[in-house]
């Protein structure tokens, strides 16, 4: 790869990354198919993508440990519940045929985008619901189901933890975002990453430019999420989900 393939890289990397930090997910709506377009074979660009991802959960977890909205026994029993449906979902993918898959996940995640727009005081304040044993474990299996995509897809399934979180157990756009983009972004990824990794291959020597540019889009878009507050992260939300789901049915 040259120097000019890896400016391309970065820029697309750090664009991608900090609209997904900003709304709660969505990198893979420039990032992925970048990678595709420059010559990446599928299985290559899904677990190269998943590597890049996890930096903006790095850059995102930097700039959001500072407001201390994260509450610890809640984050752990996200990645309780999640984690085991990211591992099981990427060691599937390779080996299965994704077309109709995506065009029901581009539709769903239309969808969503257009129920949050319909619903318009949802996620502008923090009312915490469903925090009752039942509540929890109808969460935990959306949270397991949430894993499950975002281990097996590539573009948008951060942004059904974001609405999961906002829809059922009341949190406002800010702190779902936050807790998706730190532990999704970080840990969930992660184990994709590191799952496709085993099983798949990495083309490694385009990894510093997404890195770079994952880290620092991540870290910026949390910034401006922090900062500019609900209601245009709602905003944020809704477009980026009708992208993305175009692009999955497109």
């Amino acid at each position: 790869m040259n120097w000019t393939e890896q400016l391309v890289l970065l820029l697309v990397s750090l664009v991608a990354n900090v609209f997904s930090a900003f709304a709660g997910g969505g990198a893979g709506l420039l990032q992925f198919p970048a990678l595709i377009f420059l010559g990446l074979p599928f299985g290559v660009a899904l677990a190269t993508h998943k590597i890049a991802s996890v930096a903006l959960g790095v850059g995102a977890t930097l700039r959001h440990l500072r407001e201390k909205s994260l509450e610890w026994k809640f984050s752990l029993f996200i990645l309780a519940t999640g984690l085991p449906g990211v591992v099981l979902g990427a060691a599937y993918i390779l080996d299965v045929p994704d077309a109709i898959a995506r065009v029901a996940l581009g539709i769903l995640t239309i969808g969503i985008g257009v129920y949050s727009f319909l619903h318009k005081k949802l996620g502008l304040e923090h009312v915490p619901v469903h925090r009752t044993r039942r509540g929890y474990a109808l969460g935990g299996a959306g949270l397991f189901v949430v894993g499950v995509l975002n281990g097996s897809l590539t573009s948008g399934t951060g942004l059904f933890c974001t609405l999961w979180l906002v829809r059922w157990f009341g949190l406002d756009y800010r702190r779902a975002v936050a807790y998706t983009l730190v532990l999704v972004g970080l840990f969930w990824n992660g184990a994709g990453a590191i799952t496709l990794g085993l099983l798949g291959e990495i083309r490694w020597s385009w990894l510093p430019a997404l890195l770079l540019g994952s880290l620092v889009g991540g870290y910026l878009g949390a910034h401006w999420s922090i900062v500019k507050g609900n209601f245009w992260i709602k905003r944020a939300f809704e477009i980026v989900t009708v992208l993305v789901g175009l692009k999955l049915v497109v």
